[in-house]
């Protein structure tokens, strides 16, 4: 088991050609790779309730299996627990997955259950970057989902501590936001395929500052993937919630919600600025 600790940030349509260009990325990618995804759940969805993600990827000819938690964290950040080994195929290790404590509290019965649910499929370019008080994976996604005979784009960046400072991610996160429209992002890969799969987003409520960002953050994602207006009039509402609370930020955000050019570099710096404020 290890604990993974990474910022996830959403990219707006011309993102991935601008990162290209920032100058921490621009003397070319470290490693360049295909990547081929299966997510299981159960037909009642037992392992999303419990939050828990499970996937099977194949990258060439070799194939690995991944089993995370939830975690913790807000803002596109997060800590969580993950366990991933190599398999032989493309068959899950049911054995491997009973020793599991997540799944061993989910009973035998539940693994028997599993099924392929939806796939995801994306090119991934990486760098590692040895920075001052950190060693930072910088990921770049782009494919898509696909569910039940629906898809949606992935056009997202993954930076991952390595070792050192998890400071340090907010520091890149926020240097790469001068001149990269980007955004925090809260939803993953495995719950926005479930969402594609059920047809439907599930937001949570909360009375806390760092629970309403959580919820802004979640409502664009799922505006994102849907199109559906609705959602990102949710985010400026739970937006306008905070700047009640004296967050001036937070009402700048709703304020450019309003624009069809809101996910700007603006929108980026200034979405992160205020989660790591609330995250500190």
């Amino acid at each position: 088991m290890s604990h993974e600790i990474e910022m996830k940030l959403a990219l707006g349509e011309t993102g991935p050609q601008l990162l290209l260009q920032h100058p921490l990325l621009r003397n070319g990618v470290d490693a360049a790779q295909r990547l081929a995804n299966t997510y299981y759940d159960t037909r009642q969805g037992e392992l999303e309730a419990a939050r828990i993600a499970l996937r099977l990827r194949r990258c060439n000819d070799s194939w690995v299996q991944t089993l995370k938690t939830s975690g913790e964290g807000s803002g596109g950040f997060s800590r969580r627990h993950e366990w991933e080994w190599p398999v032989a195929g493309d068959a899950l290790d049911l054995a491997g997955l009973a020793e599991l404590p997540p799944c061993a509290e989910l009973g035998a019965g539940v693994l028997q259950r599993l099924e392929p649910r939806f796939t995801t499929d994306f090119e991934r370019r990486l760098w590692r970057l040895e920075l001052a008080d950190a060693t930072i994976e910088v990921a770049l996604d782009q494919g898509e989902i696909r569910a039940a005979g629906r898809r949606v784009p992935i056009r997202e960046l993954e930076l991952e501590l390595k070792d050192g400072d998890p400071q340090a991610l907010w520091r890149l996160a926020l240097a790469l936001a001068e001149t990269v429209p980007l955004r925090p992002a809260e939803a993953s890969k495995a719950a926005r395929g479930s969402a594609l799969l059920s047809e439907g987003w599930t937001l949570p409520q909360g009375q806390r500052d760092t629970q309403r960002l959580h919820r802004a953050l979640l409502a664009l994602d799922a505006f994102t993937d849907t199109g559906e207006d609705g959602w990102r009039a949710t985010a400026r509402e739970t937006l306008l919630e905070l700047d009640a609370q004296v967050h001036g930020e937070a009402g700048s955000l709703a304020d450019m919600l309003e624009r069809p050019d809101w996910l700007s570099v603006n929108f980026g710096r200034t979405a992160l600025r205020l989660a790591h404020r609330l995250a500190a």
